[in-house]
């Protein structure tokens, strides 16, 4: 009687990057030595790929450890292993206070995930937290968990800005470039698995290259990536906007495949916040760039995060942020009441606001961009674009997609009303019909 393989439960959390690792845990999983499952029950090891970006991502991680634990006695599990930023960030704390976990691997250890899962099967219990300035690059075609039509590419990892409310710097290390050369092989393979659109990112991609080649090259890698056949689409995100140059803006201009959509973090726009969040950009900085970008690229979608009542954030410092977003009118905003993080320097500032006035805040903001989104919605009316379709209303003759002002899971959808189900990857050509605050309808040209 031939042994059935371990069967292995993947959970993943947190942000796109923390995806990419995923999926590359995953292909060095899916070989011939185990099997992938759904099932808790079934399940022989259980990984959990941690976040702790704030607060509220750490507890989720805990609470997923604590949950999926139990399957080692009401399952087959023998193994619970912790991957990812509280992993590599709280490995000490994880050993005392969740001795369920037989096995903590880092941020830069994830390529060993083979070799954990075999020593944990066999009873070993370990720690792989290796050099932060490492780069795990392992090989093999990446597992997508995205549906097969699109895809995120890490082109960095790591962080060198060191803003006072961010932890990013003690989980995934100083900034490093992704080699070009492995970019460009990577998503080769994406593209002939069927993948259209490319999604750029890292902590921040506009610095790609400087550490590797002593310039900014992302242009240089968005020219090489759009000459892979297959590629249609390849979409930006996170770039700092005091690091946005040139020589990006004419690639913008001139290269086809390069989506008019930009995501900017500027958090926010007072002088004397911003330089207590440590940020490099000023208010007089932030409408100069957002005007030039405007000025070179008219129909360019502009997306950003804020965070409100940081530490100090006085009612007038809100307001005259609110003033700014309202002159500004962002095509697409997300906005975080700010978490106190420990070990970061703004924990420590004087003036910790409450969480109600916060969380009111943060509401404020999302009203007003809800009101500035319907109208600059309402303005795609009658426009025709491609659309990527992603699924369908079951019931109706409504097939769901994206147009390229539409990032994955943080941005909204176009409803495409058809006479039959559209083909989940295909693009169409569609014409808008409608608009809310979020969502826009349309019709096949």
């Amino acid at each position: 009687m031939t042994q059935s393989k371990p069967k292995i439960l993947f959970v993943s959390l947190g942000c796109d990057k923390n995806r990419v690792d995923a999926e590359k845990m995953l292909s060095l999983l899916s070989g011939e030595d185990y099997l992938l499952t759904d099932d808790e029950r079934e399940a022989d090891v259980i990984i959990v790929n941690t976040c702790c970006f704030i607060t509220e991502a750490k507890e989720e991680s805990i609470q997923n450890l604590l949950e999926l634990a139990r399957y080692k006695q009401e399952g087959k599990c023998k193994a619970l292993i912790a991957t990812g930023c509280m992993a590599q960030r709280y490995a000490g704390e994880i050993r005392k206070e969740l001795p369920e976990v037989d096995a903590i691997v880092g941020t830069t250890a994830y390529d060993a995930i083979r070799e954990v899962v075999a020593g944990a099967l066999a009873g070993k219990r370990e720690e792989r937290l290796e050099n932060l300035k490492k780069i795990a690059l392992p090989e093999g075609k990446r597992y997508l968990t995205t549906g097969g039509h699109y895809a995120y590419l890490k082109i960095a990892e790591g962080c060198d800005k060191h803003c006072t409310y961010c932890a990013i710097p003690a989980m995934r290390g100083p900034f490093r470039s992704v080699p070009m050369e492995s970019l460009l092989t990577e998503a080769k393979d994406l593209a002939l698995g069927g993948v259209k659109e490319l999604i750029l990112v890292a902590q921040e991609t506009t610095l790609y290259g400087t550490d590797l080649y002593g310039e900014k090259r992302l242009h240089t890698l968005i020219h090489a990536l759009a000459k892979i056949e297959g590629i249609r689409w390849i979409r930006v995100m996170y770039c700092y906007p005091e690091e946005i140059y040139d020589e990006l803006i004419e690639c913008m201009m001139t290269e086809p495949k390069l989506l008019h959509y930009l995501d900017i973090p500027i958090q926010h726009s007072s002088d004397q916040v911003l330089k207590r969040m440590g940020r490099r950009t000023s208010e007089k900085d932030l409408r100069q760039i957002i005007t030039k970008l405007r000025k070179h690229v008219p129909d360019l979608i502009l997306r950003t995060t804020l965070i409100c009542g940081f530490p100090g954030e006085t009612r007038q410092q809100f307001e005259d942020l609110c003033r700014f977003i309202n002159e500004m009118e962002f095509n697409r905003l997300g906005v975080f009441p700010y978490s106190q993080e420990e070990g970061t320097p703004a924990a420590a500032l004087d003036g910790q606001i409450d969480e109600e006035t916060k969380l009111q805040r943060r509401d404020e903001l999302m009203e007003l961009q809800q009101e500035i989104s319907l109208e600059l919605n309402e303005k795609m009316v009658g426009r025709d674009m491609d659309v990527l379709i992603e699924g369908f209303v079951p019931g109706e003759n409504v097939s769901i997609g994206r147009g390229y002002g539409d990032a994955p899971d943080v941005d909204g959808y176009i409803f495409v009303h058809s006479e039959g189900r559209l083909e989940t990857g295909n693009m169409v050509r569609v014409r808008i019909t409608g608009a809310d605050a979020y969502d826009l309808t349309a019709e096949l040209v």
